[in-house]
């Protein structure tokens, strides 16, 4: 009788062992605010001057980030316009625009990975962007931790 129990125990241990596996491929995603955050959809160009930008979207949020090179390298923010993030929010009352450019904000983005035959890129991010027309219903800051972008897929058409 012990032996029935046994085997009956290990039959179905065995049969309700699944592997789900989902795979977050390409991924978009960090702490915005403190709060995890995901983009839904996520895109990137490069120009014909070799600048790449890359792009998240939710329902109503929209994250760009913008370097001068699609190079492995890291880019600092708030020192130029041509390494720069975007945050807009738009909502029942509005859109709210945060942002970084000269002395605005300040973060880098890092390129880890530029896969020239998969046409994809990887990398890193961290921000603190301001609310750059002082829209009351939002905070003066922006702040974006551990972000991440990875293998997410590059053309060659202008994004917007």
């Amino acid at each position: 009788m012990k032996k029935q129990f046994l085997y009956l125990f290990l039959l179905i241990a065995f049969i309700s062992c699944t592997t789900d596996v989902k795979f977050n491929n390409p991924a978009f995603e960090g702490q915005k605010d403190n709060v995890f955050w995901r983009a839904i959809d996520a895109k990137a160009s490069v120009d014909a001057n070799g600048a790449l930008t890359i792009i998240g979207y939710t329902r109503n949020e929209k994250l760009t980030l913008i370097t001068d090179s699609k190079s492995p390298d890291t880019y600092i923010l708030g020192v130029s316009d041509a390494n720069a993030i975007t945050y807009i929010l738009t909502g029942a009352s509005g859109t709210t625009t945060f942002s970084t450019g000269i002395g605005i904000g300040e973060g880098q983005i890092v390129i880890e990975e530029y896969d020239a035959v998969n046409n994809t890129v990887t990398g890193t991010f961290k921000f603190n962007a301001e609310n750059i027309y002082n829209n009351p219903l939002a905070g003066p800051i922006l702040n974006f931790q551990y972000g991440h972008f990875y293998k997410i897929p590059v053309t060659t058409e202008f994004i917007n």
